[in-house]
């Protein structure tokens, strides 16, 4: 079967999941129109892969096929059990989008790209879909450039794409799951509460809890907040300069990068 195909069957797994799961256990108030919003992180979402096929064509994966064509990266030279490529590379990925995350967040023109997601209004599965396109290409040449000097296999490139993808939607999503298991989850990974926090409007909760599959990051590097200060489903979400549906629109958002707030 094709990879993109089988990414797609991942996504679409994870997202139906997900929106049930999301009109069962739902935690936070919405406070803008969830149709709306669907729309435009779909529509956006949609862009985001028509500038990824335009410019990198079969995107990360293809980078693992090539890097091992070239026989480019690190672990092209050493004779290790798959298995353990594939744990270390995981490792090594994660680690490098937490490290790519940070910096979007504390240099400006970055942060300029990486907002459009945080103007978001509210926080469900389509909040993980909701990136503006020269970011995604951004992210998609930093991700590249760190495959071609480890030199993974695209079967392993692809299990962690599928990873990214599914714990991006799982982290996003508006659930609430019983309190004992989020705190068991996160010794070891990112959950909905803890990433949540990651959303408030307050500037010193939004700049923690980058992570998004591991916790450990964020643990061991001084980033990580356990609690906001509200309740969960109190959290304010979003950018204080950005608080007006209208303001957030499909159109401004794919502009907001350039103007001045």
């Amino acid at each position: 079967m094709d990879v993109n195909a089988i990414r797609f069957i991942i996504f679409l797994g994870v997202f139906a999941l997900m929106i049930l799961l999301e009109s069962l256990i739902q935690l936070h108030p919405t406070v803008d129109s969830k149709p709306r919003r669907f729309a435009i992180n779909l529509g956006l979402t949609g862009i985001d892969i028509f500038a990824v096929k335009l410019f990198f064509g079969t995107a990360a994966v293809g980078a693992a096929a090539f890097a091992n064509e070239q026989s480019w990266g690190v672990l092209n030279y050493l004779d290790w059990p798959v298995w353990l490529e594939i744990t270390i590379t995981i490792i090594l990925l994660d680690f490098s989008i937490y490290v790519q995350h940070v910096v979007v967040h504390m240099i400006p023109f970055f942060w300029r790209f990486h907002k459009v997601h945080h103007t978001d209004l509210d926080l469900d599965v389509s909040s993980a879909l909701r990136f503006h396109p020269i970011e995604i290409l951004g992210s998609m040449l930093f991700k590249i450039s760190i495959i071609f000097a480890l030199g993974p296999t695209p079967l392993t490139v692809m299990i962690f794409e599928a990873i990214l993808n599914g714990m991006a939607q799982f982290t996003h999503s508006n659930i609430k799951l019983p309190e004992k298991l989020d705190s068991l989850m996160r010794y070891f990974f990112v959950t909905p509460d803890m990433h949540r926090i990651h959303h408030s409007e307050e500037l010193d909760e939004t700049n923690s809890n980058y992570g998004f599959n591991f916790s450990i990051w964020d643990r061991a590097l001084g980033t990580y907040i356990q609690e906001a200060r509200k309740p969960q489903p109190e959290i304010v979400l979003g950018i204080k300069e950005y608080k007006n549906p209208k303001e957030v629109s499909f159109l401004n958002l794919l502009i907001i990068p350039f103007k001045k707030k």
